[in-house]
């Protein structure tokens, strides 16, 4: 054998790979998991024979004690002030704000007063997307009023009433309404006294168009109840804080 060469014993270390392969289970795991079913099935079978032998557990009665019935009148009944669905369950135009006098009637304030879902839902921008969200938000009624002084300023009014069987949706529209009116450009905005969260824009930068005069634009969003309002005002001369404050206000009152 020459010099220098070593002789290699099968199962030694020098036989063995280089990289270690995946370890095999051993019967030891198989064994001891055998042996962890066969206690828990023991241990199952000795709980149900111990069960078995004692005495069953004499359950409460189900009779409760009498209770009194109290005597006495009721409680009066809310009355019309006190009780806003009374107003609000009838003829909801009547909350509206009465038209100024020496104004024309807006044509396109809804039907007599009324506008229905059609005619609520293509007031934006996609119709057809927002006509079944009315649906499924419970779209109840709404009543418009609007009117225009001269060639100025044009106003409109809306109530959106919901039905809200389920979830607060005038809440929810009176908060898309400051979401958007929030995204214009040049908008500066106010609380409205008396409510919550009620608030009013005045939008400085007007919408321009080749062939027609710059409109400008106001717009007031609130809530009380299952009554979401809309005020909107335009005209072809910026709009004051105080008009558009004034008109939100006074119909924030009324409700």
């Amino acid at each position: 054998m020459p010099e220098g060469t070593s002789i290699v014993v099968p199962g030694t270390t020098a036989d063995a790979p280089s990289e270690p392969g995946p370890r095999r289970r051993g019967r030891t795991t198989l064994i001891v998991a055998t042996a962890a079913v066969l206690g828990l099935v023991a241990g199952t079978c000795a709980g149900f024979l111990v069960q078995a032998h004692r005495a069953p557990t004499r359950l409460p009665s189900l009779s409760q004690p009498v209770l009194n019935q109290a005597k006495g009148p009721g409680p009066e009944p809310l009355s019309a002030a006190q009780d806003h669905r009374v107003k609000t369950n009838g003829d909801l135009r009547k909350l509206l704000l009465t038209r100024p006098k020496g104004t024309k009637e807006g044509h396109w304030a809804g039907n007599d007063g009324w506008m229905d879902l059609p005619e609520y839902a293509d007031n934006y921008e996609k119709p057809a997307k927002i006509f079944p969200d009315l649906i499924t938000d419970e779209f109840r009624r709404a009543a418009v009023v609007g009117w225009d002084e001269g060639s100025t300023y044009t106003v409109e009014i809306r109530l959106v009433q919901f039905h809200q069987e389920e979830t607060l949706k005038a809440g929810e529209y009176a908060d898309s309404g400051y979401y958007w009116a929030e995204k214009k450009g040049g908008t500066r905005s106010w609380s409205v006294p008396g409510t919550e969260d009620g608030m009013a824009y005045v939008h400085t930068r007007p919408e321009t168009k080749p062939g027609y005069y710059p409109m400008y634009s106001a717009e007031a969003h609130a809530w009380r109840g299952d009554i979401a309002m809309e005020i909107w005002v335009y005209g072809t001369k910026q709009i004051s804080k105080d008009k558009i404050m004034d008109l939100a206000k006074r119909q924030v009152g009324r409700l």
